[in-house]
Formats: C-alpha cells, structure tokens, sequence
C-alpha cells in the first residue's frame, strides 16, 4: 500500500509554516528564548544567572545576552555528570534519562549532551519530520511511503557506565531509534535489535541480510557510512547499481560530513531519473536546519524548534555574539544555542555560512577546531570539501574518506600541507589529482593562494595513499573502541597529532 497521499495530508501544514519566516524570524526567536527561559525559572541553572530576573525584562535577550555567559563543554560537564548521576532541575526541567556521547575523535575526553524529552519532540523528532515535508512539497509524485526507509544509526556502546536505573548514554542516532513511536518500525528497516548492534564489523553483514531483498525507497544516514552497506549489498546481490537492487529508492537523506566529495559516487550508483538528495543540518545537541529547496544545497534555519541561536564571527572573536536578526549574509559565523537540552549560550563547535537573511538559510563551513592556519592559510573545512570534490571530477577518483594536517617547516624546507587519502577508486595519476586539488583550494581561498603564490611560502600539496581500512582502524582507537555509523573523521587538524597517529597504523 502507499500511505504517502495520507502522509502529504498531514504534512502539508507542517511545510507552509515555514513561509512566513522570511517576515517574522525575529518575533519568532525572541519568542523562542522567553519561552526557554520561563521553563527553566526553577533550575540549578535559572537560579544562578537571574533567570526570575531575566523573565521579567523588557527586553529578555538584551538582559540574557547580560547576565548568562556564553560556555564550551568543559564548564558544564560538571552539571551534566550531575544530571547523569539521577540529580533533577540542573540545567534543564526534571529528569534526564538520554544522554549523547560524542565521538571523542578530535577534543580529548568525551562528550554526554543530554537529550531531555522537550528536545527530543520538539527539535528532533520535529527537524525529521520537516525534511519529508519540505521534500513531499517538492516532489508532487513521491511514493515514498509505499516501502521502507533504510535508517543507519549507532549504538549504547559508550566509555561511561551509568549507575541510575534510567540513564542511556549511547549515539544520538540509538536514542531516537529506542525512543521512536513503535508505528514508524513498520516503515523502516532494519528491525531495532540490529539498528543497536554496537560493533560494526558484525554489524555489516546483518544490515546487508535485512535490507538487501526489501522495497527500500529512502535512505538516512552519513554518507561516508552508508557508502560501505551499500557497496555491501551490491556484492551480495551482484548488481552495479543500488537503483537495480532497491528499484523504488528516491531520495537519500544525508547530514554529518559533506556530501560533496561522495557526490558524483552516488550519482553513478542511483538512477538519476528518480534519485534525490536532501542536506540535514541534525547534531548530537539539535536538529538546526534542512535543505528545502532540492535546487539549492543550502539549508533553511529551523527557528521554532526550542532552540535560540547566536553567531560568533570566526574572523574576529572580539565581536560580540550576534542574534538571528543582526546576521549578515555572506559571513561565516560559529553558532551558540540556547535550548530545551538544557545548553544555555553554547558554542557547539560548528561553523556556518549564511547564504541568505529572508528566510535565514546556511551551510555548514566546518568546525572550529578542524582548519588548518599553521602558515597563515585560513583554510576551512568547507574549502577542503569543494576542493576535494572538484579534484575527484577532474580526475575520475573516488574518495572513501581522508584528512589533512600541516608538515611544518624545517631547515631550508617550507612547509606544505599533507593529505591522507584512503580511495574508493583511486586516479591513475596522483600528482594530477595534488595538482588539481591545489589549483581548486587556491581559487576558493585567497589566503591559501597567496600563501603558494611562486611557491614561496607553502609548497605544493603532498598526497599519501593509505591501505583500505586504515582510518576504520583508527576509529578503533577512539572514543569506546568500536566502529559505528556516528563515527567521523575530522577533515583538518591544525597539528600533527591525527594525522601522525593514523600513519602509525
């Protein structure tokens, strides 16, 4: 049967709010923060920054913006453990049961983002539910609801062991697979047990078993992951397209790393007649934006999601933070949120780019700590993302994943940047695809370009080809010790420390 028509129904509704945003985003976020606010009176949190005080302002943001510091992980984890440990009303309303443990691969010990059951409603739950319907809105024939969606998620495998009956700690993608209405397990696969499997290389093969012979038409998960199954399910069923396999398959949707440089690989697997591709912005901490537009690979800000956001400008830190209504097109901004997972002035480590103010629609530029400016280059992850898809056009190769890391100067040596490749299909000519990539970053950043201007401060880019399944051995040894589909490679590292590691292996 197709439910699809029903699902449209519903969902119309849930697009069109959307419309107004361009007119009302400010009134929309400022009631967004007095309602954050006005919840959180009787916190641990509340009671230390004034927030009774706050809630009676006139102008609530301009007395928050005031009173409540903006914070990184490392002033909260306290609270956070706290919170892990059973204790109620610290930085959010009640009891928090769910916890998300962060990769752990590029800052030190790891992270537990509380997932309390506001945010996972109102902003994850919600921010899925946004994207079928920005998506049937754009697409009047989908039969999306005729079969089964293929969703890749993590797992509970995690470095803590809490000790409060309740208390998870695992990927977000496990949580919102335990915790989803039971109904939406008749449209999806693979069945829950297998969803959860915490080891990867015994997972494979049991998500090949469960979706291989199923009428799968929209796929969900990282790219670089997803890759992996399906390429597995190929093999098992002899086909060269994953089109010939799961023949009503429409639309991938796709967040955690660039889709850019898995672009053209994806392209060559689907039918291209029927294949969309939809841009999720959904981290650990929130579900933050969803591309609307299948002709415009930006993303719209979702702005009533219980979530309040502030932009930092990465180019000038002395700036105060700005709020949605003071933004300026074309700048890249580190985003802070304020939100019903109890993160208060939060600086999440992501960078984005505003394309556009009426409504507000972005792209992810990065993180904060994944860039490299050992020479003054300013290259962004962004760059790397467009360069590295461009290179692979020009030159016919495949990337299945890969990072980058200065080799700093030595005696009469100048310094370069190193790239670390593992190849779904590798160009027959190396050098032309490290002449490719050069030529591709230094027309998107002018720092970089004038930092390899004559060859007289950065050398030409030097590519070092790893043996399959390297960084999957790296991964090994961060974070709980296990594979999984949340796991990330960071894409630039400003030191020497990632890279130096992997080539250990």
């Amino acid at each position: 049967m197709n439910f699809t028509p029903v699902a449209r129904l519903f969902m119309q509704k849930q697009a069109r709010r959307t419309d107004c945003w361009a007119t009302y985003s400010e009134l929309i976020q400022r009631k967004q923060l007095e309602k954050l606010i006005t919840r959180a009176l009787h916190t641990d949190f509340g009671r230390r920054h004034g927030y009774q005080d706050i809630s009676n302002d006139k102008d609530i943001y301009s007395s928050f913006y005031r009173e409540v510091p903006t914070v990184v992980y490392e002033d909260i984890r306290e609270d956070v453990m706290r919170m892990i440990n059973g204790e109620r009303d610290v930085l959010w309303p009640g009891f928090c049961r769910d916890f998300a443990q962060s990769s752990g691969t590029s800052g030190g010990r790891s992270k537990y983002i509380p997932i309390t059951r506001e945010s996972l409603e109102k902003c994850h739950y919600k921010g899925a539910s946004d994207c079928v319907a920005h998506y049937l809105r754009q697409i009047p024939d989908s039969r999306i609801f005729s079969g089964k969606a293929f969703v890749l998620g993590g797992s509970f495998a995690t470095d803590l062991h809490p000790t409060v009956r309740g208390v998870r700690i695992g990927d977000l993608s496990a949580t919102l697979i335990n915790k989803i209405n039971p109904l939406a397990n008749l449209f999806r696969v693979p069945d829950k047990t297998t969803a959860l499997m915490p080891d990867w290389e015994e997972k494979l093969p049991a998500l090949v078993k469960a979706s291989m012979n199923q009428n799968i038409t929209n796929i969900s998960g990282v790219p670089s992951w997803f890759l992996t199954v399906i390429k597995e399910v190929l093999k098992a069923r002899g086909a060269k397209k994953i089109s010939d396999v799961w023949t009503n398959l429409e639309v991938f949707f796709h967040g955690g790393i660039s889709f850019e440089p898995y672009r053209e690989i994806y392209h060559e697997l689907t039918d291209s007649s029927k294949m969309h591709f939809m841009e999720t912005y959904n981290a650990s901490e929130g579900f933050f934006a969803v591309q609307n537009n299948l002709d415009d690979t930006s993303m719209l800000l979702i702005i009533d999601n219980d979530v309040f956001y502030e932009f930092i400008d990465i180019f000038d830190e002395t700036e105060r933070p700005l709020p949605i209504w003071e933004i300026k097109p074309g700048h890249t901004y580190e985003l802070l949120i304020t939100s019903s997972n109890g993160l208060w002035r939060y600086r999440i480590g992501d960078t984005v780019r505003i394309e556009s103010i009426n409504p507000v629609k972005i792209r992810i530029a990065g993180r904060t700590k994944t860039f490299i400016n050992a020479f003054g280059e300013e290259l962004m992850e962004d760059n790397a993302e467009r360069a590295m898809a461009e290179a692979c056009r020009l030159t016919g190769a495949e990337i299945k994943n890969y990072t980058g890391a200065p080799i700093f100067a030595t005696g009469n040596k100048r310094g370069k940047h190193q790239w670390l490749m593992e190849w779904a299909k590798e160009p027959d000519d190396l050098n032309l695809f490290a002449t490719a990539l050069d030529n591709e970053l230094r027309k998107l950043n002018s720092d970089y370009d004038a930092k390899r201007a004559h060859t007289i401060f950065l050398d030409p880019p030097e590519i070092i080809t790893l043996p399959s399944g390297t960084f999957d051995k790296w991964l090994k040894t961060v974070g709980s010790g296990k594979l999984g589909g949340q796991r990330k490679i960071p894409r630039l590292s400003n030191d020497r420390h990632i890279a130096d590691a992997i080539l250990k292996l």
